[in-house]
């Protein structure tokens, strides 16, 4: 009983929730970019001050949750065991069930197809996930060079940082050029995958023999 949330912290996730689902449902009708944040306070019910309280800018109640993501990113490396590589870490991570792409609901492929939308149509949403994608690099290069024991200007940690953030904004647009050609399903969760195992296992063996000379080895069609 000690380690369930008290009531005032269910009402603060349920007026959470609310926002969110209220600011979802207006991106879907009407576009990231036509919607004002008074829109979605209407729409919940609540105040704009109440609004900002939980999301502090408009763009966070699209990506409000990649905190969760970013903290997980950062726990992989930190927890990983004695002797096991960075990149093997960070493959588990990106290649395991977590998010909507694991979801085998319609659901969760129907509010993938939503937020690929969104985030597609929008330049605002697209700058602000750059922003993001530089932020994840910050936090995962910071704790490669602690780790390590040097600077945190390491030219090194932040190579490995660029190339393993890199290698997850690929997979992300991978997944949403898919599902708005209309794939999906296991075969997309497969695809996916696949393409994460063949990129990191690029980052594994290095660059120095990529594509030297002579034609990539084709590959079977990843999407059923």
């Amino acid at each position: 009983m000690g380690n369930q949330p008290g009531l005032r912290e269910r009402k603060k996730q349920m007026t959470r929730e609310a926002i969110a689902s209220a600011a979802f449902d207006l991106f879907v009708e009407h576009g990231f970019d036509s919607v004002t944040v008074a829109a979605v306070a209407r729409r919940a019910t609540v105040s704009e001050a109440t609004v900002f309280n939980y999301f502090p800018t408009k763009e966070d109640l699209v990506f409000g949750r990649l905190e969760e993501f970013e903290a997980a990113l950062v726990e992989a490396v930190r927890a990983r065991a004695p002797g096991r590589p960075v990149l093997a870490a960070i493959g588990d991570l990106l290649m395991g069930s977590r998010g909507l792409l694991g979801s085998a609901q319609p659901e969760a492929h129907a509010k993938l197809v939503a937020v690929s939308r969104i985030i597609a149509a929008s330049p605002a949403l697209l700058a602000r996930e750059r922003q993001v994608y530089d932020r994840y690099t910050r936090a995962l290069a910071a704790v490669i060079a602690e780790q390590r024991g040097v600077k945190p200007d390491d030219v090194e940690s932040w190579v490995v940082a660029n190339a393993v953030i890199g290698v997850h904004r690929a997979l992300v647009e991978f997944v949403r050029r898919s599902v708005l050609a209309g794939r999906a399903g296991p075969g997309l969760t497969r695809a996916t995958r696949a393409q994460a195992k063949r990129a990191l296992a690029v980052l594994g063996g290095g660059l120095a023999e990529y594509a030297a000379g002579g034609r990539r080895r084709r590959v079977p069609e990843l999407i059923e």
